[in-house]
């Protein structure tokens, strides 16, 4: 057939033409080929004794058996360990995949996140990502850098290959780069108000969307305040069952914490000191250290108690 694959028939007819010494762009038309089809053909097929259509065609076939990859199996799921079944784990990562789709995040992303989340381990290499979930790199790269700005997902070198990384740390990143957004839309928002002038429709309308975001921004700052709070009393007890200064390294190999959450422990502390009631936290050389806030008592309490 005109413009399809070479049939052994077609072959034929190469041969005998070719013998005949007819050229390539006559054998193409008289095949209603373009001339390249028969150039291309002749010059990967032919052999010591010239163009042979059986043999062409013979090695044509194995040339696509060899090109033609048998189908990927499909990945394990995170493994169906601990009694799970992995027919419900299947249908949960679809509805987890659509439940962030719905909410905004981009499918590819949301796809990716998805496979990372529900993995035992919440780690993968791209290849293992686009074998999963059966698309190309290309798609798992785009979507891993957006999820990284997000701070949704961290990298992670593993000799010469990069791990992407979804663990305990993830709701902490991802709160931290929403208070900063919420920020700085409040900044430039008051920023675009002033320019404008808030007595003008436009301006009016930047101030409303300054006070909006500052608003948001109070009350997130308030709730990571509330999640952190039992972390920061925990530190403090730490601090002070120690009785001697120590590192942020020190205090997270004791508590078994990421540095990370160590040390937004420690910012609460300093930056809500009444969380800490009569006790307040000082770094001296990058080492924390629990001490009595002393301001509590008058001069006369600390003379009685021979401070």
């Amino acid at each position: 057939m005109p413009g399809g694959r070479l049939t052994l028939e077609d072959r034929r007819l190469i041969a005998t033409w070719l013998k005949d010494g007819l050229g390539y762009a006559e054998i193409a038309r008289r095949l209603e080929r373009p001339t390249s089809t028969i150039s291309r053909e002749v010059a990967r097929n032919s052999g010591h004794s010239g163009y042979r259509a059986d043999e062409a065609s013979r090695v044509t076939g194995e040339r696509a058996r060899r090109r033609r990859k048998p189908p990927a199996p499909e990945a394990a799921f995170a493994s169906p360990g601990y009694g799970r079944d992995p027919e419900a784990m299947r249908r949960f990562e679809t509805d987890f995949t659509e439940m962030m789709v719905e909410t905004g995040l981009p499918r590819m992303m949301s796809r990716v996140l998805a496979c990372l989340a529900v993995s035992d381990g919440g780690v993968h290499t791209a290849a293992e990502l686009a074998q999963r979930l059966q698309v190309s790199p290309a798609s798992i790269s785009n979507a891993v850098a957006y999820l990284e700005t997000q701070a949704m997902l961290k990298r992670e070198r593993d000799g010469r290959r990069e791990r992407y990384v979804v663990d305990e740390e993830m709701p902490q990143r991802v709160w931290a780069e929403s208070v900063r957004s919420n920020r700085a839309w409040a900044d430039i928002a008051r920023r675009g108000a002033e320019i404008l002038g808030t007595a003008t429709p436009a301006g009016a309308r930047m101030d409303d969307l300054a006070r909006f975001h500052a608003r948001i921004h109070e009350v997130m700052l308030d709730d990571r305040v509330a999640v952190f709070v039992a972390d920061a009393v925990t530190v403090l007890a730490a601090l002070l069952h120690a009785g001697r200064p120590l590192s942020v390294a020190a205090l997270s190999g004791a508590l078994g914490w990421p540095s990370e959450q160590v040390s937004a422990a420690l910012r609460v502390t300093v930056e809500h000191p009444h969380i800490a009631g009569p006790v307040t936290v000082v770094s001296v050389g990058g080492e924390y250290r629990a001490v009595p806030l002393v301001e509590r008592l008058t001069a006369a309490q600390l003379a009685a108690l021979g401070s």
